[in-house]
């Protein structure tokens, strides 16, 4: 079967400074760029360590300067957070200043806190998000902005510069729903999604019957499941980097939740201890055919065309993580091409 590849991160502490954290990630982007990743996406998260680069931006525009092929981009902009003509602008900067190789995710974001952290009522941030998405697009595409809204206003606004890949850049994701999915492929965008195995069949079943019903030809855009992958030398050797790297991961990722005194709302979906993960379907350690199985297994039960790993989280070395991904470039990615 035939897949592509992506990074996903969210450029978590790892217990370095945090010049050192960017710097060490810099070097593993370079890495996946060198050995034949599809595309990096990279996390929006604030007031939390899960979250080191509130601004994708402007990690981003060191990503554009250090690549030379790799796609890249924001899954997602946490479009209530942000003015929707300045995010537009940071949007035409990018695609430039990369050669035309920027990906754009738009949502609601995941974390109603962090959300309410800039004044923002969770509550409207789902209708927030798909006026913000029509006001982005219209802005990309556009000389001149007109839109009348319930939360964005704008007449006659001259619009100075538009994206290189016209008439934007393509578009991301991130369904947990089948209508979610249908909705990705009206729009004609990628989807990535991070729920269990089970869930991801009807996605993908919907994405595609929406995509044929609507006449859309062999060129359909990726669907993607995200994990957390860590490759060695050996199963041992793998699993022993990745449980103590993911408990690392884990509790920041439940960090902000158990700080404002709210239950973790996805604990079924990432347990406490990677064996737990791993054992759910939902992460893999080994060597690299214990990898290719997983990933063949993966793509068999849930129609994915795009497989998305994040190899760096928590307390992850950067050696230990740029053998991981030399290793996945070597003797996992061949076996899918």
């Amino acid at each position: 079967m035939a897949l592509q590849f992506g990074v996903f991160d969210h450029l978590d502490d790892n217990g370095t400074s945090l010049g050192e954290l960017f710097e060490s990630r810099l070097r593993l982007i370079e890495q996946y760029d060198r050995v034949g990743f599809r595309s990096y996406h990279i996390a929006e998260h604030h007031s939390t360590p899960l979250g080191m680069a509130p601004s994708p931006s402007v990690f981003l525009a060191a990503v554009a300067q250090r690549t030379k092929r790799l796609r890249f981009g924001p899954l997602l902009y946490v479009t209530p957070m942000y003015h929707p003509l300045r995010l537009a602008e940071e949007i035409v900067m990018l695609d430039h200043m990369s050669g035309g190789r920027f990906e754009l995710g738009l949502g609601r974001g995941a974390s109603p806190i962090e959300i309410a952290t800039y004044g923002v009522d969770p509550g409207q941030a789902p209708d927030m998000n798909r006026e913000a998405m029509q006001v982005i697009l219209k802005a990309l595409a556009s000389d001149v902005l007109n839109h009348e809204g319930k939360f964005y206003n704008y007449k006659n606004v001259r619009i100075a510069a538009q994206p290189l890949q016209r008439p934007h850049p393509p578009l991301w994701f991130a369904p947990v729903e089948p209508a979610r999915a249908a909705d990705a492929a009206k729009l004609k965008g990628h989807m990535v999604t991070l729920i269990p195995n089970p869930g991801i069949k009807p996605l993908t079943d919907a994405y595609r019957a929406q995509w044929k019903a609507q006449g859309g030809g062999a060129d359909m855009p990726l669907m993607g499941v995200f994990r957390h992958v860590v490759v060695a030398d050996s199963d041992a050797k793998a699993a022993a980097i990745a449980r103590g790297a993911y408990a690392k991961w884990r509790h920041y990722m439940a960090f902000l939740w158990e700080w404002a005194g709210i239950e973790f709302p996805i604990k079924m979906i990432y347990p406490d201890a990677f064996d737990e993960l791993q054992g759910a379907g939902m992460g893999i350690a080994g060597a690299p055919e214990t990898v290719r199985k997983y990933i063949a297994a993966t793509a068999e039960q849930t129609g994915v065309t795009y497989f998305v790993c994040d190899m760096a989280f928590g307390s992850i070395p950067y050696a230990d993580a740029a053998r991981s991904v030399e290793l996945f470039a070597k003797e996992v990615m061949p076996a899918f091409r």
